[in-house]
């Protein structure tokens, strides 16, 4: 086992010089299962996909037996990365990062594979030891989570990586041989024989028990695919996988649920093919005896993984170092806004009404500020849903699924949608009374502050409100004043009575 200093003494990885690029570039992940393209739009921030996709070649099959690839999966790999050289192009991607991983690292025609997909792209592959490749998956579930503690999981075809992770830094590390497709085949497809492998496996991490009462983070295709079955199941009202997160005996006890069905069971389940429903019970094993063992207090499944961690590694100096939250929501709130007004304009505006404000709050608040202009081109009828909708399912990182509901209420009350409507109810019971009230005053503030000001910049600086236990003050400049009309009155009494005090609006303050 390895310290953090030890990750840092590993061989660097291949550097990528994206200082000057601002074009898109393309991450190709050669996995023991699959193979995947993902193309990332203008790398100055944090990278947004615009391209995603997988191809089950599923390299690893067969390794154990015979140390060599799979051969059906070698051609069918050649074919689809021979299609991704051909997109990357097309879309004039301007720089792709070939990465190869356990299968390709371990098989004995890995070399002469690897040189054949050179020759088709005219580049290096870089081929990651287990050491870089759990870096790498760390680097990119902290890209999202960036004071990450616990421990994070990245189960693929040939191995599972496993990262300690201390408050956003790098611990000890392992590259365990129980990917979902090494340990079936390990086990001669026993799920009794696997379960023991497992054990012997984690009896060898002495650090495993320091995971207790901490979170893991959950990476991984076969594991994204138990939370879909597990939100399925039970009913939970939110299908985004990232941020998902279950507390410790409730993931034990659909794991061990899941790990015990048949194929033939999870092939009738919705939305599983039979490729998945064969690997969908080992990856449970794992994830069972991974709780059973390291004993989390969580366990918070991700949508960031290594694919994110080579990116980041190329990003502007300090790039890296913004909440991409906020980067995301910046970047959008410049291609939506209709005219220049700032969502940091607004957060400052309406800061008196929430005077006992967390910095996590304040944050969620900036956010829901910066894109609370999006829905502004939707028609009138369907503006508060669509924002709503799209609100909730920002393609963002650095958001819990509460976070995520109290930003989609805000923006939908913003467009005079109803926090009580059925809308709104499915996801209701994500937040607690509080969440709910500060959702629903954010959104009926963001509303007053958009009409007041007619999202345009600059007249909110000649207003102020003011908030005490009796009432809720609006001041106007006088020029301001000629801003002021019934719609503003409205909803300023609107925002007052659910703050549960008087309006009052001044018009002689100077400013």
């Amino acid at each position: 086992m390895a310290s953090s200093e030890q990750i840092a003494a590993q061989p660097p990885l291949e550097a990528v010089s994206l200082h000057a690029e601002r074009g898109r570039v393309a991450v190709i992940d050669i996995g023991s299962n699959s193979v995947r393209l993902v193309v990332y739009d203008t790398p100055t921030e944090l990278p947004v996909p615009v391209f995603n996709e997988k191809v089950e070649c599923a390299l690893g099959r067969g390794l154990g037996q015979t140390g060599r690839l799979n051969p059906d999966g070698v051609e069918k790999a050649r074919a689809c990365l021979t299609r991704f050289s051909r997109l990357t192009g097309a879309m004039g991607v301007e720089r792709v990062d070939l990465l190869a991983t356990a299968a390709v690292r371990r098989a004995e025609d890995g070399p002469a594979f690897v040189t054949g997909i050179e020759a088709v792209f005219g580049q290096a592959v870089q081929v990651l030891s287990g050491e870089q490749e759990a870096q790498l998956a760390a680097l990119g579930l902290l890209s999202g989570v960036p004071d990450a503690d616990g421990l994070l999981g990245d189960l693929g075809g040939g191995s599972l990586d496993l990262v300690m992770l201390n408050r956003g830094t790098f611990g000890d590390y392992a590259t365990l041989p129980l990917g979902h497709l090494a340990l079936p085949e390990a086990a001669g497809y026993k799920r009794s024989k696997a379960a023991g492998i497992i054990a012997d496996q984690f009896a060898d991490i002495v650090w495993l028990p320091g995971v207790r009462g901490r979170t893991l983070y959950i990476v991984g295709g076969a594991w994204r695919a138990l939370a879909r079955l597990f939100i399925d199941q039970t009913g939970y009202p939110l299908h985004v996988i990232d941020n998902y997160a279950l507390a410790h005996v409730e993931a034990l006890r659909m794991a061990d649920l899941v790990a015990g069905l048949s194929t033939s069971t999870l092939e009738k389940i919705p939305g599983i093919s039979r490729k998945r429903a064969e690997a969908i019970p080992y990856a449970a094993l794992v994830l069972k005896a991974l709780i059973e063992t390291a004993k989390p207090r969580h366990v918070c499944f991700s949508a960031f993984s290594m694919r994110e961690g080579q990116l980041v590694k190329g990003l502007p100096e300090g790039a890296g170092e913004r909440d991409p939250l906020i980067a995301g929501c910046r970047r959008l709130a410049a291609q939506a806004d209709r005219f220049a007004i700032s969502g940091d304009e607004i957060l400052h505006w309406m800061d008196p009404l929430f005077p006992d404000e967390t910095a996590p709050c304040r944050r969620i608040r900036l956010a829901t500020c910066l894109i609370s202009d999006m829905g502004w081109t939707e028609h009138p009828d369907y503006r508060a849903e669509h924002a709503f909708h799209r609100a909730l399912r920002l393609p963002f990182a650095g958001l819990t699924h509460a976070e995520r509901v109290v930003v989609a209420v805000s923006v939908y009350v913003r467009y005079n949608g109803d926090p009580d409507s059925a809308v709104v109810r499915p996801v209701h019971n994500l937040l607690n009374s509080d969440q709910r009230h500060r959702a629903v005053v954010t959104g009926l503030a963001l509303r007053l502050a958009h009409t007041l000001a007619g999202s345009a910049p600059g007249v909110l600086s000649h207003t102020t409100v003011r908030l005490d236990k009796k009432d809720l003050t609006l001041d106007l400049s006088k020029d301001a004043f000629l801003f002021a009309g019934d719609a503003v009155e409205r909803r300023f009494k609107t925002l007052a009575r659910r703050l549960g005090v008087k309006s009052r609006i001044v018009t002689d303050k100077k400013f």
